[in-house]
């Protein structure tokens, strides 16, 4: 439907008795889009946002550049911000470690359109030390190497880890179960025994 025209190009020259016809489509082609998409846009926001706006701007391009001067952002703020998120971080254990870790990389992503950009053994140095203690001894093995990890191999090692953990962690609760279901069961031996039997022992 071409509705995007009058963002995506400039206003063709105005209508004169000496344009050709094909300029004369492409202008009424531009005009009609820029109407549109004024009257798209307007509907689209808050009342509040609209009376703010010149009643003077009549193209939907320049329209949309003085919202934007609204939504303006201070970069270095957010660029703060998302640092202080980035160390911060800490997996206790919930949820999926996979997951987990994609959020440093796509919080990275967001300081690098901030022109900061973060290498990938740093990001995987801020995984490993956001690991909590049970990941000791994984942390210790990638430090002993000589070899650097990727951070989709750090992402697939630490998923492995995740589950050599809960197959420990259930191997121990099925143990500690077990033993103390032996305990019972002695217990209720010796309290089924009438006192004769005891007498007798």
């Amino acid at each position: 439907m071409d509705l995007d025209i009058a963002l995506r190009s400039e206003q063709p020259a105005s209508l004169t008795d000496a344009i050709s016809l094909d300029e004369r489509k492409n202008f009424e082609k531009w005009d009609r889009s820029n109407r549109m998409s004024l009257m798209i846009i307007k509907r689209g926001i808050p009342e509040a946002f609209r009376g703010a706006i010149s009643e003077e701007i009549t193209k939907a391009k320049e329209f949309l550049a003085e919202i934007e001067k609204r939504f303006a952002k201070n970069d270095k703020a957010e660029t703060s911000a998302l640092l202080q998120s980035l160390v911060s971080m800490k997996y206790k254990g919930k949820g999926n470690i996979r997951e987990y870790i994609m959020e440093m990389p796509h919080i990275a992503s967001k300081l690098k359109a901030l022109k900061l950009e973060l290498s990938n053994d740093f990001l995987v140095h801020l995984v490993l030390i956001s690991l909590p203690a049970q990941y000791g001894q994984f942390k210790v093995s990638y430090n002993c190497q000589k070899e650097k990890w990727t951070l989709n191999e750090l992402i697939s090692y630490c998923v492995q880890e995740e589950e050599r953990l809960k197959q420990d962690r259930a191997e121990s609760a099925h143990f500690a179960s077990t033993s103390k279901d032996k305990g019972k069961t002695r217990k209720n031996i010796e309290a089924a025994k009438g006192p004769a039997q005891k007498k007798q022992q």
